[in-house]
C-alpha cells in the first residue's frame, strides 16, 4: 500500500465484537464482524482500535493482523487480532464482550512483500506479543490462504516454514496449535525455561544456521533488541531479512509522528520514517538500531 492510498482505505467506523478470549496469560484474542477488512487488509498490515466509544481513552492502539475469518463459501467475513494486556487501554479492550461495540480503523501501513522466488525455506523470528503476524504470512506462504487482493494459490510457495517463537515463560504462548495446524515448524525458547530452548529465541536460529541450514528469506517481529540481533545475524549469512517494528504509534496514519524510527537510506544517509504509513516492515539492512 502507498503512503497516498493509506487514508482512504482506513476510515474510521465502529464494528461488532465477535469473541473476545484469553489465549494465554494477560493475552487475549478479538474477533471483529468486518467484512471490510476481513477483504483487504493483509499479513503485516495493522489495524488501530480504540477501547471506547467516547474519548477515554482518547488514543487507540495498533495490532497485527493475526487472521481473517471466513465463511463456509471461503468469504471472509471477520478479522482476528491478539493483544496483550499492559495498560490501561488494553485492560479496558479485555472487558469488552462479545456484541458490544468498538472503534477501530484499518488496514493500515504497508504488509510483508511476497514468499522468495526460488521457492526455499524461510524463517519467522518472534519474540513476546511479536508472533501474530506469522499465523496469516505462515499460511500465504504455505500457501494454504490469500489475502487483500492476492490470488488464491494451488501449492506452497516456500518449501519451509520455520517459526522461532520467544517468550518470558511458558504460560505466555499463544496460537502453538494454530502455527503448528497451518504447517509452521515451531521451535520455542523461554528466559525462565519453563519451556523449550532455556535463552534468546535467536540461540536457536544461529544453531540451525551453524549446522547448515540456509533460508532463502528471514522475517523478524518483536522487541528492538531482538530485532537488533536478528539483523546481525542476517548480515552475517547474507540471508535477506524483513523486520516489523513495534513503535508506539498515536494515530496510524502518520499525522502524529510519534512512531518515527531512523531508516537509512539508498544514499547511506538516516531519515526519520513513520513506521505506521513507510512500514511497519523494513529491509533489515536499512534500520538504524
Amino acid at each position: 500500500m502507498s503512503e497516498a492510498l493509506a487514508p482512504a482505505c482506513a476510515a474510521q467506523r465502529t464494528v461488532t465484537i465477535l469473541a473476545n478470549e484469553p489465549v494465554a496469560k494477560d493475552t487475549y484474542k478479538i474477533t471483529l464482524d468486518d467484512p471490510m477488512l476481513a477483504s483487504q487488509i493483509t499479513p503485516g498490515q495493522f489495524v488501530m482500535v480504540r477501547a471506547g466509544l467516547g474519548n477515554d481513552p482518547l488514543l487507540g492502539r495498533p495490532f497485527a493482523l493475526f487472521d481473517v475469518v471466513r465463511d463456509s463459501t471461503g468469504t471472509p467475513v471477520a478479522v482476528e487480532l491478539v493483544y496483550l494486556v499492559l495498560g490501561r487501554g488494553t485492560a479496558e479492550l479485555s472487558r469488552k464482550r462479545a456484541g458490544e461495540p468498538l472503534p477501530i480503523w484499518g488496514p493500515l501501513g504497508n504488509g510483508f512483500s511476497g514468499p522468495p522466488v526460488d521457492g526455499g525455506d524461510v524463517g519467522f523470528v518472534a519474540g513476546g506479543i511479536g508472533f501474530t503476524p506469522f499465523l496469516a504470512l505462515g499460511k500465504w506462504w504455505r500457501g494454504t490462504a490469500s489475502y487483500g487482493a492476492q490470488g488464491q494459490h494451488t501449492g506452497s510457495l516456500v518449501s519451509l516454514a520455520r517459526l522461532y517463537y520467544g517468550a518470558r515463560s511458558a504460560n505466555l504462548f499463544a496460537g502453538l496449535n494454530d502455527f503448528a495446524h497451518a504447517g509452521l515448524d515451531v521451535r520455542t525458547a523461554t528466559d525462565d525455561g519453563s519451556l523449550g530452548h532455556h535463552g534468546f529465541v535467536t540461540d536457536l536460529l544461529k544453531a540451525d544456521l551453524q549446522a547448515g541450514w540456509r533460508p532463502s528469506k528471514l522475517v523478524g517481529c518483536g522487541p528492538a533488541p531482538m530485532l537488533k540481533v536478528l539483523a546481525g545475524i542476517a548480515h552475517q549469512y547474507q540471508i535477506p531479512c524483513d523486520l516489523s517494528l513495534e513503535n508506539h504509534m498515536a494515530c496510524g496514519f502518520g499525522a502524529c509522528f510519534s512512531c518515527v524510527t531512523p531508516i537509512r537510506e539508498p544514499d547511506g544517509t538516516t531519515d526519520l520514517k513513520r513506521v505506521c504509513v513507510e512500514g511497519p516492515v523494513f529491509d533489515s539492512r536499512c534500520v538504524v538500531f
